[in-house]
């Protein structure tokens, strides 16, 4: 069926450690012995999965399924991040708390994303950020070319958000700045997929959740904007009033030091 729809060499073949021997070497001297051919030109072999430092098992009440983590409360991001962020090759140890800090690592980069497309900068740009940007874009590039280390990739990547963030806590980021660092990010998530705020509208498509109505980007600015007057106008009880409606419809506003507003979903 592979040579069928694939031809009689294939590029890459997957599966789990287990099947190395004898499933795959059978494959391959099967397919090989009626080609002639190289069957495969890359094996990739995932190591299994652990649940709280053991093998994941119905019977010992360790196995999960996505039902149960959506139900959980935890975001298709979260999982898809955890998943990722350990290379194939090792072994990964499947915990909540690790569900929990993959939650916040994907969190920071996008509070790091829109702290760059919202704050305003000094004019100029600095050659020294630019350079630093290019590098950790090509250490990230040379992650995943040493046999998909998906852990040095993302540790160029978190390099570069604690960089620019102390940067910009100095002030010395400059609005020029923004542009080298953005296309790092997306060159990054170009992979991991993880920057756009869009677990609900997923969720529902899957046909999670689909109960709960969520509110569009439009109307969230649009309120944003009703706080906004409301706070120039030092109507603060209604400033407060709009604040706590966002909040209890999964909105999150955070003020920042030049009086813009960035918003997120829970």
């Amino acid at each position: 069926m592979a040579m069928h729809y694939l031809g009689e060499t294939l590029d890459i073949h997957t599966g789990g450690i287990d099947l190395a021997f004898p499933h795959h070497e059978n494959e391959i001297a099967q397919s090989e012995g009626a080609t002639g051919k190289q069957f495969v030109r890359y094996w990739l072999h995932a190591e299994h999965l652990l649940v709280d430092g053991e093998k994941m098992s119905k019977s010992l009440g360790n196995f999960y399924t996505l039902r149960d983590l959506f139900a959980k409360g935890y975001k298709p991001s979260s999982i898809r991040y955890l998943l990722a962020s350990v290379p194939y090759r090792r072994q990964l140890n499947f915990t909540m708390e690790g569900l929990q800090q993959a939650a916040s690592s994907v969190e920071r980069l996008r509070n790091f994303a829109a702290r760059l497309r919202a704050e305003k900068f000094p004019v100029g740009e600095s050659a020294a950020m630019a350079a630093r940007a290019a590098e950790a874009e090509r250490l990230f590039v040379a992650g995943l070319a040493d046999d998909l280390n998906t852990a040095q990739a993302l540790a160029a990547i978190f390099d570069l958000v604690r960089d620019a963030n102390t940067a910009m806590d100095r002030g010395e980021f400059r609005v020029g700045d923004a542009a080298p660092v953005l296309a790092a990010l997306a060159r990054f998530d170009r992979i991991f997929a993880v920057l756009e705020d869009n677990d609900a509208a997923r969720l529902r498509a899957l046909g999670y959740g689909a109960a709960r109505a969520e509110m569009s980007d439009a109307d969230v600015e649009k309120m944003i904007a009703e706080r906004q007057a409301a706070r120039a106008r030092r109507d603060f009880t209604a400033s407060d009033r709009i604040r706590k409606e966002l909040l209890e419809r999964g909105i999150i506003l955070e003020d920042t030091r030049d009086g813009a507003v960035r918003w997120k979903r829970k």
